[in-house]
């Protein structure tokens, strides 16, 4: 992965600026526990959205002194760049220019923060699509296929599931027998031939439970797993139910596709609640949610399911076909009113 840096042509050039968007994704397989430079314990796969996206730009002044200054959404974010900061030491024998010149770097996500979606995987992804195109201008162009691979690399060290962002629909990171060229270092696209095509069109909404920073942080939560006396057998599982979900994939079981991704989603938070020490970030609300929502498919026989993130907000997911509008109508009538503020993200998995 590494890049040869050519002589000085890097002074060739003055300022350089770079855009690049990237969205977020949802895990279905969850990623928790690591272990050193964002290798995974287990792999995970994941749907990339649509609309909820990261956008930022890269002013880069070549020549001056290394410093990196951030502006999220127009606001200085001193902190966010003393990370950046480090992030671009660490990755210098990716980018062996990187530390040659000051950052201007100004972000914007396109959905609410603490809203329950992955901003750190977008923002790094975009942050990495940033970076690899400066590296096209210092180092020559390389094929498309490799320079997505890298910033799917780079984007890694900076945030895990940022790896994932990069591509588009089921995206697989972590090395797993069922998914060929999988890796611990970087994301890889899913096979699409192997994919149903019920599983190509999907909704997700994001209840807004709590809109509040988490109590404990997803760093710690990662870290708790190197002494949780079950995390060897969550690892284990995670290896089983990939071999499960590829089956599911390859023939359309939307049944045990709900099946296993709502499991996956309580086995994350029943991971939390099995550290030393416990933690829980589920809410009242969020226990709400899920119950209503096995209520309803019980009773209606409609594909409304949901999953969670580190945190207290529920992905509610169904299909884009002719039951969407009956869930949408249950979803805004009956699980609103858990939401802290009637917040909802509403967005889309297609490809």
């Amino acid at each position: 992965m590494e890049n040869e840096f050519l002589g000085n042509k890097i002074f060739e050039v003055y300022s350089q600026t770079v855009s690049a968007s990237c969205p977020s994704n949802i895990a279905l397989i969850k990623y928790w526990g690591k272990y050193a430079d964002q290798i995974p314990a287990n792999p995970s796969i994941s749907y990339t959205l649509n609309n909820c996206k990261t956008n930022t730009s890269i002013e880069f002044l070549a020549g001056e002194k290394f410093s990196v200054r951030t502006l999220l959404a127009g606001n200085e974010e001193p902190k966010f760049a003393e990370k950046i900061e480090k992030y671009f030491r660490n990755i210098e024998k990716y980018l062996p220019w990187i530390l040659k010149g000051k950052y201007i770097i100004k972000t914007e996500n396109t959905f609410p923060h603490s809203s329950g979606i992955a901003s750190s995987a977008s923002g790094f992804g975009a942050i990495a699509k940033c970076l690899m195109e400066l590296d096209g201008y210092f180092s020559g162009k390389l094929a498309d296929e490799i320079i997505i691979k890298k910033a799917s690399f780079l984007a890694r060290l900076g945030s895990g599931s940022a790896c994932r962002s990069l591509y588009n629909g089921l995206v697989v990171w972590g090395k797993t027998a069922e998914v060929e060229n999988s890796s611990d270092l970087f994301a890889v696209p899913y096979p699409d031939k192997e994919i149903h095509s019920a599983f190509k069109n999907f909704n997700d909404w994001v209840l807004l439970i709590h809109e509040g920073e988490k109590s404990v942080s997803s760093t710690v939560g990662h870290g708790l797993m190197k002494t949780n006396p079950y995390a060897e057998r969550r690892f284990q599982e995670a290896h089983e139910n990939f071999k499960i979900l590829k089956e599911i994939l390859r023939t359309g079981d939307l049944k045990n596709f709900i099946k296993l991704v709502e499991h996956e989603a309580l086995t994350l938070h029943a991971m939390m609640m099995m550290s030393d020490p416990a933690f829980i970030l589920m809410k009242s609300g969020t226990l709400e949610v899920i119950n209503k929502i096995w209520e309803f498919r019980n009773t209606t026989g409609l594909p409304l399911f949901f999953t969670l993130d580190a945190g207290a907000n529920v992905h509610l997911l169904f299909p884009g076909d002719k039951s969407e509008d009956k869930i949408k109508e249950f979803i805004i009538k009956e699980l609103l009113q858990h939401t802290q503020n009637n917040g909802v993200v509403k967005d889309v998995m297609r490809f």
